[in-house]
């Protein structure tokens, strides 16, 4: 069995402040994968160091944004020399925006896609990476395909009850929430990748994984899930489990985990 999580941690060092480290301990995972640490190598001081646990990083060129990491428990069958830190989209990659770890029985994207709730430009910027991710998901050998472990922060919505107020985000046009966001979420099903949380969890409501500071939307639970684990379908049958953490505190989102009988 192996355990996998992920979490949007909206900066490293300030998640390692709120708990972070006794968050990671506790959990003994096989491999976490954290979206927007906002940190560059050199500013490092021990956040993403933890015994048996190598850490695999792509930082932003920007400095204080994005970045994820992929931490690999020392003991998995990691192929060092496969691992790759974009998918060959300077624009993207420059961002730091993934991490991908091929192991033995599945390849792990860890990935955080852009949000366009700054306005028209980076819209059409997450519209070119939604169709670039699609090129390089399709253009994969299917013997490749089949064995992709999809994670991290999609700033997307899929369904109305990924939302608290889907009437209102639809009439207000709210990024996250835009019908070609959820088609793109509609032909990544199609193109063979389950989500896992429903494939294990059925249609259960007000789930989510992001709340706005404003308001007091996590109290009382005013959410959006749009951190997902989506596995290839030739893999949906060793989902084990999936959850979400809404409990666990120390960013705006909340980690999400996902068990494969690996």
């Amino acid at each position: 069995m192996r355990k996998l999580i992920s979490w949007n941690v909206n900066g490293i060092r300030a998640a390692s402040r709120k708990g972070f480290p006794d968050f990671f301990n506790e959990q003994g995972a096989d491999i976490v994968c954290l979206q927007e640490i906002k940190i560059h190598e050199e500013q490092l001081n021990g956040e993403l160091s933890f015994p048996n646990y190598q850490p695999y990083c792509s930082y932003a060129e920007k400095k204080g944004y994005s970045g994820v990491a992929t931490l690999s428990h020392s003991g998995l069958p990691l192929k060092e020399k496969e691992i790759r830190f974009g998918i060959g989209a300077e624009e993207f990659d420059s961002e730091g925006r993934f991490v991908i770890t091929p192991y033995e029985d599945f390849t792990l994207y860890n990935m955080y896609i852009p949000s366009g709730t700054t306005g028209e430009a980076r819209q059409d910027f997450k519209y070119s990476f939604l169709d670039t991710l699609s090129t390089h998901l399709k253009g994969l050998p299917a013997k490749e395909r089949e064995k992709v472990v999809l994670c991290g922060d999609f700033n997307i919505c899929h369904q109305d009850i990924d939302i608290h107020h889907p009437e209102t985000a639809t009439k207000r046009e709210l990024s996250g929430f835009l019908p070609a966001e959820r088609a793109w979420l509609d032909r990544l099903c199609e193109m063979g990748f389950v989500d896992t949380f429903r494939h294990a969890q059925g249609s259960t409501a007000d789930a989510y994984t992001w709340w706005s500071y404003r308001a007091g939307a996590r109290k009382k639970n005013l959410g959006w899930r749009i951190d997902y684990f989506f596995v290839a379908k030739e893999m949906a049958s060793r989902v084990k489990n999936a959850e979400i953490l809404a409990s666990v505190e120390g960013s705006d989102h909340c980690p999400i985990t996902l068990e494969l009988d690996i």
